[in-house]
C-alpha cells in the first residue's frame, strides 16, 4: 500500500468483482474505503471457492485493506443509515441500481457535491455480467484451432473475468477524476460505468472493431497464434510447452539465433521473396512455415537448453504453467516483492498476498493488509461517521439493525 490518498475516504456498497475491484484498488493506493454490506454479508460473501470454514477466498482478496460495517439494508432504518454515510463521506462506489435506495439524487439530497461511480449492465438498463458482455464481444468466436469449422465451431469462454477487471480498475480511475475535478470547481460528479460498454468500447479501442467493418467479415481463429505478427506455442524434445513472441527487430535476430535456424530462415526468405526482419507483416503471411521451421528445432532440444539460449539471446517467452504452478514458482511469487506471505486472513489461511501493483521507487509499499470481518468496523465507523454514540450504536446492535463482527 502507498499513502497516495491517504485523505480520501469512500462509501463502496457492492458485490461481485468489478466494484470491489474499484475499491481495492483506491485502498492500495491509501483511501479509507467503508465496504457497507447486508448483515448477513453480500451476494458475494460466500463466492466460491470456500475454505473448509466457509470464508469465502475470492472475498477475502478483493476487499484488502477495507473497512466493514454490516447493516440490515432490507430495512428502511438500515438503508438510511447507508444513505446517511454516503453522503457524509461524499464518494460513492456501487453497484446497487439507479432506481434503487442508493440513487445518486437520493444520496446527493444531503451532499450537493457528492462523487458517485455506479458500475452498470448494459447502458440501456439491461443486466449483464462478465461473461455474457465477453459473449457479445466477439472475441469467444476468434478462439480456438485454426482448423475448427466455422460452421460447427463452439466459442471458446475465458476463464479470467477480465471485463470485470477492466471495469473496476476504469472506475478507480473515473472516481480519482471526478474528485479532482470537484477539487477544482467545487462540483460533485454521477458516473455511470456500464460494464458491456468498457467491453465493446475496449473492441472499438484495440481497433478491432474497425477492422471487421474494414474488412467485410470475422477474422479467422489462429489457434495459439498471435494476431498481426510473430508468435505462437511450441513443445520442446522433452515435452515442456512454451510461448514466443516476436515483435521487434532485435526479438526476432534473438529468437532466430536461440533456435540455430540462420541457415533455414535464409532458403525461406529467399523462396517466399520476403525479409522476415523488416516487420511484422511478413512473419505474419508466411507464419506456417516460420512454425514449422521453430517446431522442428524444439522437437530436438530440451527445455533446460533452450531456455538458457533463450535467455542468453533476450528472447521474449514463457513456458506454460498450471496456475498451481504458478501459485508456487519462486521467481513469479515468492521471490517477487509483490507478494508478502500473510497470516492475519479472515479465512485463517496463511498465503502470499499483494501490494499495490504500482512500484514507486524510493517508497516503500508497505505490507498488505489484510480484509475485514464482516462488520469488523460497524461501531467505529458509526460512531465517527455519523457521530452515533455507544448506547445508540448498542441499540442499532440490539434490533438486529447493525452487526458487529463475525470473526466468532
Amino acid at each position: 500500500m502507498y499513502n497516495l490518498l491517504g485523505d480520501l475516504s469512500i462509501i463502496e456498497a457492492s458485490s461481485f468483482v468489478a466494484s470491489p475491484t474499484a475499491g481495492l484498488y483506491c485502498a492500495q493506493m491509501g483511501a479509507e474505503v467503508i465496504r457497507v454490506d447486508h448483515k448477513e454479508g453480500g451476494l458475494d460473501y460466500d463466492r466460491y471457492m470456500l475454505t473448509k470454514e466457509g470464508r469465502s477466498l475470492s472475498w477475502e482478496n478483493l476487499n484488502r485493506a477495507k473497512k466493514s460495517v454490516a447493516l440490515d439494508l432490507r430495512s428502511g432504518e438500515g438503508r438510511e443509515l447507508l444513505v446517511e454515510l454516503a453522503a457524509k463521506t461524499g464518494n460513492l462506489i456501487t453497484n446497487l441500481p439507479e432506481r434503487s435506495f442508493l440513487s445518486h439524487e437520493a444520496v446527493a439530497a444531503n451532499c450537493p457535491d457528492l462523487v458517485s461511480v455506479r458500475i452498470m449492465g448494459w447502458h440501456d438498463g439491461r443486466q449483464a455480467m462478465d461473461f455474457t458482455v465477453n459473449a457479445a464481444s466477439g472475441y469467444p468466436l476468434m478462439c480456438g484451432p485454426e482448423e475448427w469449422d466455422e460452421a460447427t465451431a463452439p466459442p471458446v469462454n475465458q476463464v479470467l473475468p477480465a471485463w470485470d477487471f477492466i471495469t473496476g480498475a476504469y472506475c478507480a480511475f473515473a472516481m480519482v477524476s471526478a474528485i479532482r475535478h470537484r477539487d477544482q470547481t467545487g462540483e460533485g460528479s454521477e458516473l455511470r460505468v456500464p460494464l458491456g460498454d468498457v467491453a465493446i468500447g475496449t473492441v472499438a479501442n484495440s481497433g478491432a472493431m474497425a477492422e471487421m467493418l474494414y474488412r467485410g467479415g470475422d477474422r479467422e481463429r489462429l489457434g495459439n497464434a498471435i494476431w498481426g505478427a510473430f508468435g505462437r506455442d511450441f513443445r520442446t524434445k522433452d515435452g515442456v510447452r512454451f510461448m514466443v513472441a516476436a515483435l521487434t527487430a532485435k526479438q526476432w535476430a534473438g529468437l532466430v539465433a536461440a533456435f540455430a535456424l540462420e541457415s533455414e530462415i535464409a532458403a525461406l526468405e529467399q523462396e517466399c521473396g520476403v525479409r522476415f526482419a523488416d516487420g511484422d507483416d511478413p512473419r505474419f503471411r508466411h507464419r506456417h512455415a516460420l512454425f514449422d521451421l521453430f517446431q522442428s528445432r524444439a522437437d530436438t532440444i530440451d527445455w533446460s537448453e533452450l531456455e538458457t539460449r533463450m535467455g542468453a539471446e533476450g528472447c521474449t517467452f514463457e513456458r506454460y504453467r498450471t496456475m498451481h504452478e504458478t501459485a508456487n514458482d519462486p521467481v513469479l511469487v515468492q521471490d517477487n516483492p509483490l507478494f508478502m506471505r500473510t497470516a492475519d486472513n479472515p479465512s485463517g489461511f496463511e498465503y502470499p498476498a499483494t501490494r499495490s501493483f504500482a512500484n514507486i521507487p524510493g517508497r516503500g509499499a508497505g505490507a498488505p493488509a489484510p480484509a475485514p470481518y464482516l462488520g469488523q468496523h460497524t461501531e467505529e465507523v458509526l460512531a465517527t461517521r455519523l457521530g452515533l454514540s455507544s448506547g445508540a450504536i448498542g441499540a442499532l446492535v440490539d434490533r438486529d439493525i447493525a452487526r458487529l463482527s463475525d470473526k466468532d
